[in-house]
């Protein structure tokens, strides 16, 4: 095993995989990649697992130094990157050398980054997951002087140089796919109109548990006997708020469930800086 230093942690890094939801009965939320698609690609682009931990990286990225040789790749948000003071770009596997600094810079495109490591983080697995929750793991995100295991891999073999060109179209489309929740048929024409029809905007509240849209959609709907949700659940609230629940949602809640986003919808929302905006749009449920 090897180390990688944590010089500056960056707004709010966490180490996920695809999460752990084999334990929401026991009121576990699922956690995971905020953007799954971003989250795999960087993996398979190492021939890793798909559900190899990565850096999950919001907003500004880390400054980070290996303590030996390895290989790397980013996806999802662009952002201006330097390994050893060369420019890097998304999607494309590197070759580490030890003592190498990698440091994130500027935000270009989006607004998460996943950075994979040659078969992945060796944090600490808690149940069944190495996804960092508060109250589950013992850190609940990166803190500046932390220092991560991974294992050291050889730069003369492997992937070190490939390229895929990748489609990121979570990064800049806006129309969000979803289905009709539990309690949609309880709102009136109207307001299933108004809701299909209207830009959303993200608040900057919104986070690992949820996402506030900003645009109030009046209703009187009662609240209901707390029911199951999970990421991608849209709550509305007796003040007219919709929520989109995310990764790091809890497994029952009170309000009405209108409406709930599919896999990829929820990857978009997860590349949505506070103040851009979403629509929503109805598609059939195809459990396939």
């Amino acid at each position: 095993m090897s180390n990688i230093h944590i010089i500056q942690p960056g707004f709010f890094s966490t180490i996920q995989d695809l999460g752990r939801d084999q334990f929401s009965h026991f009121g576990v939320p699922v956690s995971g990649a905020m953007d799954r698609f971003s989250a795999t690609q960087a993996n398979l682009l190492l021939n890793n697992d798909r559900n190899d931990a990565v850096l999950e990286i919001t907003m500004t990225g880390p400054a980070l130094q290996f303590e030996s040789e390895t290989q790397i790749c980013i996806c999802g948000a662009e952002f201006e990157m330097l390994l050893d003071d060369k420019a890097i770009v998304n999607g494309k596997a590197y070759a580490v050398s030890r003592n190498s600094k990698l440091i994130f810079k500027s935000i270009k495109k989006g607004f998460r980054a996943y950075l994979a490591v040659q078969n992945g983080f060796k944090t600490p697995v808690v149940l069944g997951s190495r996804s960092q929750y508060q109250g589950i793991t013992e850190q609940a995100r990166l803190q500046k002087g932390d220092v991560l295991n991974i294992e050291t891999v050889s730069t003369t073999s492997g992937n070190a140089g490939a390229r895929i060109k990748i489609e990121n179209e979570q990064l800049w489309e806006t129309e969000i796919p979803v289905f009709k929740g539990p309690e949609f048929g309880k709102l009136s024409l109207e307001q299933q109109n108004l809701i299909l029809n209207t830009k959303f905007s993200l608040m900057p509240e919104g986070n690992r548990m949820a996402i506030p849209l900003k645009e109030p959609i009046s209703n009187e709907l009662q609240g209901i006997i707390t029911g199951p949700v999970l990421p991608g659940t849209v709550q509305l609230t007796p003040s007219g708020s919709l929520i989109v629940l995310m990764r790091d949602c809890q497994v029952t809640g009170g309000y009405p469930r209108i409406l709930q986003v599919l896999e990829k919808g929820l990857c978009k929302i997860a590349q949505k800086k506070p103040g851009e905006f979403i629509t929503f749009k109805m598609v059939e449920y195809d459990p396939h």
